[in-house]
């Protein structure tokens, strides 16, 4: 490996076959657009573990809505999460609001153009700093994602596994040697984009692209074995049921906790299946432990498959009748009795959208 890092002139090929392509088949992105650290910020933020396809659109209306630092830092807690509903990891979305506040109060509403003020943001790591200050401020940063990894991965056949902190700390060292005397923001930008365009995971277009020559993995065919990962534990599946709680013409809805899986969402209340248990009883246990309130359970009216990045559940929805008791928030932040057509003015996660569908008749 210490060939890497003695071969310049590997590096340099590299880095100029890199440039050249970037600059003839880039994507035409609207973050591309601006070099405001604010909207580049966003972005940077927004794509994270989500498609840029899907991002375009919420990007617009974030930005159309909340055009700046202060607008972000004053917005309400649920405008923002309506906002990013339906881009998922909602704590993307709670730690840009928090770190808003932050440089709002204490930068004047200008992002920080140093690493140590921008990694101590929540919600900004070494990767989101770097991606900010080469393309914002165009300081030479490194930037390693997915993407980048497995592109250095490939391009210097390094074989350990990357999930080790020494691969990862040699990977941010080769990172950085391809920002020696060129545009930090053109390098760092045409990695990404090689990763998502030719050097993808699966079925890489290696005859397009501009650094096969300079390939360790693709001369010995190995191109589709690297990166080493570790082995992916098996996904755990889980049937949680909802209640759609109702009380004359009005339907009850919890907040979920800030903190945690989807945090600062509304949903249908309900619980996690537990051994020995019928669907109907545990939607029952699971409203007394968080509400303290007494229901009778309907019939079934929904199932709903849904996946989430560590784990699956089958999401058993139920027409429900409150019984009587005085609502106390064991397990949730907030509760609201509301009629059907307020739903939709709130940020809910995906799987209970189905339900809302389903209640306002916009199921087909």
């Amino acid at each position: 490996m210490e060939k890497i890092f003695t071969d310049k002139l590997q590096v340099s090929a590299v880095q100029q076959a890199l440039i050249k392509w970037y600059r003839t088949h880039h994507r035409e992105l609207p973050w591309r657009e601006t070099g405001d650290a604010y909207s580049i910020w966003i972005s940077e933020i927004m794509l994270q573990q989500t498609q840029v396809e899907t991002v375009k659109a919420y990007y617009h209306r974030f930005l159309e809505q909340l055009p700046t630092v202060h607008h972000l830092a004053s917005a309400e807690p649920g405008q923002v999460m309506k906002l990013w509903e339906g881009l998922g990891y909602y704590s993307r979305a709670r730690h840009l609001h928090a770190a808003a506040k932050i440089v709002s109060e204490r930068h004047n509403g200008i992002l920080p153009d140093s690493y140590e003020d921008l990694t101590a943001l929540p919600g900004i790591g070494r990767y989101t700093a770097g991606a900010i200050l080469s393309i914002a401020y165009g300081q030479s940063v490194p930037v390693l994602d997915g993407n980048v990894m497995r592109i250095l991965t490939r391009i210097y056949h390094i074989t350990d596994c990357i999930d080790r902190s020494a691969t990862q700390t040699l990977l941010w060292r080769v990172a950085e040697l391809h920002l020696n005397a060129v545009d930090p923001s053109e390098i760092n930008q045409a990695m990404m984009e090689l990763g998502a365009l030719i050097c993808r995971p699966q079925s890489p277009s290696c005859l397009c692209c501009p650094v096969q020559r300079c390939c360790g993995a693709n001369a010995l065919n190995l191109q589709t074995e690297l990166p080493v990962r570790k082995p992916r534990k098996p996904v755990p599946h889980y049937n949680v049921t909802a209640g759609i709680i109702r009380d004359g013409a009005e339907i009850l809805i919890t907040l979920r906790p800030a903190k945690g899986l989807l945090g600062g969402l509304w949903e249908f209340p309900g619980g996690k299946l537990e051994a020995g248990e019928t669907l109907e009883a545990c939607l029952k246990r699971e409203i007394r432990e968080e509400l303290s309130i007494d229901i009778a359970v309907g019939p079934k009216v929904l199932e709903i498959p849904h996946a989430y990045t560590h784990f699956k559940i089958t999401l058993h929805v139920f027409e429900a009748q409150y019984l009587g008791g005085v609502i106390q928030c064991n397990a949730a932040d907030a509760y609201r009795w509301v009629k059907s057509e307020v739903l939709e003015s709130l940020a809910f996660p995906a799987a209970d959208k189905k339900i809302i569908a389903y209640l306002t008749g916009d199921d087909n």
